[in-house]
C-alpha cells in the first residue's frame, strides 16, 4: 500500500479568516451602534458588580499566585485586584457572565456577545497604561465601544446558521474568535497580525458543553466565558510578540477545524460584518434566567396572583416551549447547585408561580429547600411547540416563545398564557430601555455607597460624556 505525501507548500489564508481580520482591523462609523454598545456596557458593568456578592464567584478572582505585584496592571472593577491583563480578563469576564444576566443573541448557535468584554476592557486599560508610560494618549471609551461592536458582530453573525452545540461543543468558542481579533487590534496588531491570532484562537478546538448539562451542570458554565475572552487576550499577546499564524487553520484537509470538529462542514457567514448584532442583542432586563426561559417566566409570574394561594391543588402545569428550550434546558430530578437550577426551564417557572418574581437568591440553596418547587416541577409537562421553534429560527420573526397553563384538582384551569416575545427583544426595546437603566444603577447601588453610584450612574447613562472619557479614568471611578 502506498500514500500520497502531503503538500507542505503553505495555502492562502482560509477566506473567514481574511474575513474576520479584514473586518477587525476596520473602522466602525455608525453612532447608533455605539449607542446599542453602550447600553451592553453598562448592563455587563452592572450585573459584574452584583456579582461580586456571591462567594462562590469571588474565591475565582485575583492573581492565581497571592501577593503577585504586576507594575501598569489592569485594576477589576469593584475590587482591590491589580493584575496581569490575562487574569484580569478572566476576572472581569467571570464577574460578567457568573449571574447569567448579560445581554444574549440566540440563533442557530446561541451565547452571550459582553463575553467578550472581559478581554475587551482588560487590553484598553493594559494599552491605555503602556500608551501613558510612552508618553502617549490612552484610549478612550469610544474605542471600548467599537471594540464591543466588531466582537458582538463577529460572534453574533457566525451564530447564525454555525450552530456548535449540535456537535456537543460548547459556544464560548466563538468567545474565543471574537475576543482574539478585537483585542489584537486594540493593542496595536496590523490586520496580518488579526489574521495569525484567530487563526490560533481556531486551533484551540471548542470546550464541551457537558458543564452546562445534567448530571454535570455546575459552575464551570459561569467562567467558561471568561476564560475564553482571557485566552483571546492570551492569543494577542503571543502574536504581537512575534508567534506565527496558521493560514489554513479552519481547512486543512483532516488536520484542520472543519474538517475534525464539523465532519467537514464548511463554516459559513449568513450575511456579511457589519452592524447588525450589536442593534440586535437581547436583554435580561428583569431577571437572571437563561434566555430561553425568559417568556415562560412572564407567563409565569403573570399567573402568581391566580395560582399561589392554590399551591397545593394544582394538578398540573402545561408548558410549551421552542425545541432549543427542551434541548438545553429542561431537566428532572435532583438539582445539585446554583449552577444547575438556573438552567432549568421548570424550576424557573415554579419560582414565578410561587414568588411572582426571581432574582439571583432564589438559585441558592437557602430557596431550592422549599418543598413546593419540586412538587411543582413533578406536575410540570413540557411539549415543543413546532410554531414556536419554527418562530424561533425565522430571521424575519426571531421570537423565543413560551406559553404556560395551570391545571387545578377541582377540573378548573388559568387562562394559557402565551409571551412571544421577552421584554429585552429588539421588538420591545422602547419599554425595555429605561428597565435595562433602572437595573443598572441597582446593580451598582449594591456595591458602591449612593454617591458613588450616583457618580457610576451619571457617566454611563450619558452618551457623549462617555465617549470622551479615557478608560483609566472609567476605570478609576469603577475601582473598589
Amino acid at each position: 500500500m502506498t500514500t500520497t505525501p502531503t503538500l507542505a507548500a503553505r495555502r492562502d489564508p482560509d477566506t473567514l479568516l481574511v474575513e474576520i481580520a479584514n473586518y477587525a482591523a476596520s473602522s466602525i462609523i455608525d453612532d447608533l451602534a455605539y449607542q446599542s454598545a453602550r447600553y451592553s456596557l453598562l448592563d455587563a458593568v452592572g450585573v459584574g458588580l452584583l456579582a461580586l456578592r456571591f462567594p462562590e464567584c469571588t474565591k475565582l478572582l485575583g492573581p492565581f499566585v497571592p501577593g503577585t505585584i504586576v507594575p501598569g496592571g489592569v485594576p477589576v472593577p469593584g475590587t482591590g485586584h491589580i493584575l496581569d491583563p490575562v487574569k484580569a480578563a478572566f476576572d472581569i469576564g467571570t464577574l460578567i457572565r457568573w449571574l447569567d444576566y448579560n445581554d444574549t443573541f440566540l440563533a442557530a448557535e446561541w451565547g452571550h456577545p459582553s463575553d467578550n468584554l472581559g478581554g475587551i476592557l482588560a487590553a484598553a486599560s493594559f494599552e491605555s497604561n503602556r500608551r501613558l508610560a510612552r508618553g502617549e494618549p490612552s484610549l478612550q471609551v469610544a474605542d471600548v465601544l467599537e471594540a464591543m461592536v466588531k466582537a458582538y458582530e463577529i460572534q453574533g453573525v457566525l451564530s447564525l446558521r454555525n450552530s456548535f452545540n449540535r456537535a456537543g461543543l460548547d459556544h464560548v468558542v466563538l468567545v474565543r474568535v471574537a475576543s482574539t481579533a478585537v483585542v489584537t487590534q486594540l493593542l496595536g496588531g496590523s490586520r496580518d497580525q488579526i489574521l495569525d491570532a484567530v487563526s490560533n484562537a481556531w486551533l484551540d478546538n471548542a470546550p464541551l458543553r457537558a458543564y452546562r448539562h445534567a448530571p454535570n451542570a455546575g459552575s464551570r458554565k459561569s467562567w467558561a466565558a471568561g476564560d475564553a475572552t482571557s485566552r483571546g487576550v492570551q492569543l494577542a499577546l503571543m502574536t504581537l510578540a512575534g508567534e506565527m499564524g496558521y493560514p489554513s487553520a479552519l481547512t486543512q484537509p483532516n488536520w484542520g477545524f472543519q474538517d475534525v470538529v464539523l465532519d467537514g462542514r464548511a463554516i459559513e457567514l449568513a450575511q456579511p460584518f457589519g452592524t447588525y448584532v450589536v442593534q440586535n442583542v437581547l436583554y435580561k432586563v428583569a431577571h437572571p434566567a437563561e434566555y430561553h426561559a425568559q417568556t415562560a417566566l412572564e407567563a409565569a409570574i403573570c399567573l402568581h396572583p391566580e395560582v399561589a394561594p392554590r399551591l397545593g391543588q394544582v394538578a398540573r402545569v402545561e408548558l410549551a416551549t421552542q425545541e432549543s428550550a427542551i434541548r438545553i434546558i429542561s431537566k428532572r430530578g435532583p438539582l445539585a447547585n446554583p449552577a444547575d437550577r438556573d438552567h432549568c426551564l421548570e424550576y424557573i417557572v415554579a419560582i414565578g408561580l410561587i414568588h411572582g418574581t426571581l432574582t439571583a437568591d432564589h438559585y441558592e440553596d437557602a430557596t431550592a429547600r422549599d418543598e413546593r418547587i419540586d412538587a411543582l416541577r413533578a406536575r410540570t409537562a413540557v411539549n415543543e411547540d413546532l410554531v414556536f421553534s419554527r418562530d424561533y429560527l425565522d430571521p424575519a420573526k426571531r421570537s423565543i416563545a413560551n406559553a404556560v397553563q395551570v391545571f387545578f384538582d377541582d377540573g378548573t384551569s388559568t387562562e394559557r398564557i402565551t409571551v412571544e416575545y421577552p421584554i429585552g427583544h429588539p421588538s420591545r426595546r422602547a419599554e425595555a430601555l429605561p428597565l435595562l437603566a433602572e437595573k443598572f444603577r441597582t446593580n451598582v447601588g449594591s456595591r458602591f455607597p449612593p454617591e458613588r453610584a450616583d457618580r457610576v450612574a451619571a457617566l454611563l447613562l450619558d452618551h457623549e460624556l462617555l465617549c470622551a472619557t479615557t478608560v483609566p479614568e472609567l476605570f478609576a471611578l469603577l475601582a473598589e
